[in-house]
């Protein structure tokens, strides 16, 4: 029988450690991590799914001390996974298993090699992502890759929605070609990295809108930020806004401006520098929910600037 040494954290986690589990992998032990208070916890726990098949969990701050890699050296594992475990693993840990260590990326690799792919390539209007698996080496996401599916970016669609589709790609990837792995029939294709770019992290502050942005630019930043994670955010007539979820208006259109928002006919839109209008959905006002009828009940139709 296979064995594998499992890192894994997120959905992504779960769904892949289900995946060697359902391929009769023995799986010896899942280093995961411990949920964070502080932080919106709206994932499966890989920790859960491990302990329902009797599987031993450990949740260590550091995966590269001492203990950890005589653990591991001592299971003899021919595989070790990384399926969305938050930190990189190094040489000492990577050169362990008897046939390699390979880790889900959220991409087709090359493109979007780094930090919260899925989130960028919203922000870069990408129309496509998916899922790569690939061996890992002490660089980040530039190893050969062995299995790869595509899911479509729709305009409309959330960094939420898109992961669940990565989700499934990953599923997808690693089923398909795991028997090939365990047989040792598995082709590993070079990365041309000049065909892609390192993404590094994105922090809460990067959410704030820049109006002087065009609509389409601005509608892909709201997308991409969009809850559960942190959402974009400006300020309308001086007060604290967060801006949730939008639409391109392709029927409003006005001259290029200053920004503004207003409500009309139960709608509410804002205008951005270029002339075009975004089609507001979903809206917070000074850290409160709030619907078309509300505004106008409380700040009148508008139009009210944005930023300022």
């Amino acid at each position: 029988m296979t064995r594998a040494v499992v890192f894994a954290y997120h959905n992504v986690g779960v769904r892949c450690l289900a995946v060697l589990l359902a391929h009769g992998v023995e799986v010896p032990l899942v280093v995961t991590h411990q949920d964070n208070p502080e932080e919106n916890i709206w994932f499966e726990s890989v920790a859960e799914l491990a302990r329902r098949h009797d599987i031993p969990v450990i949740t260590p701050a550091d995966p590269d001390r001492p203990e950890l890699l005589q653990r591991i050296a001592a299971l003899e594992p021919d595989f070790i996974f990384s399926f969305y475990y938050r930190h990189m693993l190094k040489t000492a840990l990577l050169g362990l298993p008897k046939r390699g260590a390979l880790n889900m990326h959220g991409s087709l690799l090359p493109k979007y090699r780094g930090r919260v792919p899925v989130n960028w390539a919203i922000i870069q209007g990408e129309r496509e992502t998916g899922a790569s698996l690939h061996y890992m080496t002490e660089k980040p996401d530039d190893g050969p890759v062995v299995a790869q599916q595509a899911v479509p970016i729709l305009p409309d669609d959330t960094a939420l929605e898109v992961f669940h589709k990565v989700t499934c790609a990953a599923e997808i990837a690693l089923s398909r070609c795991l028997p090939r792995l365990l047989d040792g029939s598995a082709k590993a294709i070079p990365q041309d990295l000049a065909k892609g770019s390192y993404f590094g992290g994105r922090r809460p502050e990067d959410g704030k809108i820049d109006w002087s942005r065009g609509a389409l630019i601005i509608h892909n930043l709201v997308r991409a930020v969009a809850p559960p994670y942190p959402g974009a955010y400006t300020t309308l007539a001086g007060r604290p806004m967060r801006i949730l979820r939008t639409m391109l208006d392709p029927v409003r259109q006005a001259a290029p401006g200053t920004p503004g928002f207003f409500c009309q006919e139960g709608r509410c839109y804002a205008q951005c520098a270029d002339g075009n209008v975004l089609r507001v959905l979903a809206f917070e006002l000074d850290g409160e929910p709030m619907g078309p009828e509300r505004f106008t009940a409380r700040y009148g139709g508008g139009p009210l600037p944005l930023g300022a």
